[in-house]
């Protein structure tokens, strides 16, 4: 194992003992659902990042991975009171099956054409879930909670936790990804596809692989949402305001390292639900607007990319 990968796992065990600390010291349950739900879009951003990012084939799907994981934990639990565990497991296995459907039908096509596929993809699945009364159908669903595990005092903080989880397991796949075969595949079918593939890329099988993983991670990071907020309903569970959002916080933080997604997610995040508090949740959409352009314009390769532009010129001034 090398350096970086010993202090990345060190890291992580040091995030998730200090978020099990907070789980026992900190009595208020607001910390909880508000970190519960940063905690949710880091996850999906650097999900999305593997295929958006890595290959640079833009998804709008990520409202349909992250309702089908709401979805799947929904029936599991209504047809078998299924433990919190197994939902998100079945969650992810039906995750990385969307994403393999959706790559054999839409890796073929390019640019615009693979967005517009992804887009399509939710309005199916939202439609479908429209009409499945078993699950609630339009109305939505209500969820009663089981009772909590030890050591924790209530649902929403076990919930935090599991999510903290799934942070680590998912930015831990995503930087093994980056530093693998896989990740330079990526990369270079990014850069030119044609000229990757003349080269022996496996391009075909690298995108599926990215589909498969990126849908897995993005629905085990919605299964536990059913329970979070004790409902679930079609409209919300498929907005697409996940997809901007994450969109969003993937090009804010960058997307060409593993660390750019987890930055903006955490800056936007935090931003929206403070403003959450203090103004209005209806301003999120206009800063998160505000901030896209921003970024865009000022720094389009994101935060990373901006520190590694002044990192050198740094140097170089040093020197």
């Amino acid at each position: 194992m090398s350096r970086n990968s010993l202090f990345f796992w060190i890291g992580a065990i040091f995030f998730l003992v200090a978020a099990l600390l907070m789980t026992q010291v900190i009595g208020n349950e607001y910390p909880f659902f508000a970190c519960y739900v940063i905690l949710q879009f880091i996850v999906l951003s650097v999900s999305w990042s593997i295929l958006g990012g890595y290959a640079g084939y833009v998804n709008f799907g990520t409202s349909a991975f992250f309702g089908m994981g709401v979805y799947t934990a929904v029936f599991l639990f209504k047809v078998a009171g299924a433990p919190l565990a197994v939902q998100i497991a079945a969650a992810a296995a039906v995750g990385a099956l969307m994403g393999f459907a959706l790559g054999l039908l839409t890796l073929r096509m390019q640019g615009i054409f693979f967005s517009i596929a992804t887009i399509a993809l939710t309005i199916v699945i939202e439609t479908s879930i429209t009409n499945w009364r078993y699950v609630g159908g339009a109305a939505g669903i209500q969820m009663q909670r089981p009772p909590v595990i030890a050591p924790f005092n209530s649902y929403v903080q076990m919930l935090f936790f599991v999510q903290a989880l799934l942070v680590v397991l998912a930015i831990g796949t995503s930087r093994y990804i980056q530093n693998s075969w896989m990740g330079h595949g990526l990369q270079a079918l990014k850069d030119d596809e044609l000229a990757a593939e003349c080269t022996g890329v496996p391009t075909l099988r690298l995108k599926l692989l990215a589909c498969v993983i990126s849908g897995a991670l993005m629905c085990a990071a919605g299964a536990p949402a059913a329970m979070y907020l004790q409902y679930a309903d079609p409209s919300s569970a498929f907005n697409l305001n996940y997809s901007v959002t994450v969109l969003a916080m993937s090009l804010i933080g960058g997307t060409a390292h593993w660390a750019g997604p987890v930055v903006g997610a955490i800056l936007l995040g935090t931003t929206q639900q403070l403003l959450t508090v203090t103004i209005s949740s209806e301003i999120n959409l206009l800063v998160l607007g505000v901030m896209l352009v921003l970024f865009v314009v000022a720094a389009p390769e994101g935060i990373i990319g901006l520190i590694r532009r002044v990192r050198p010129k740094r140097n170089e001034g040093e020197g």
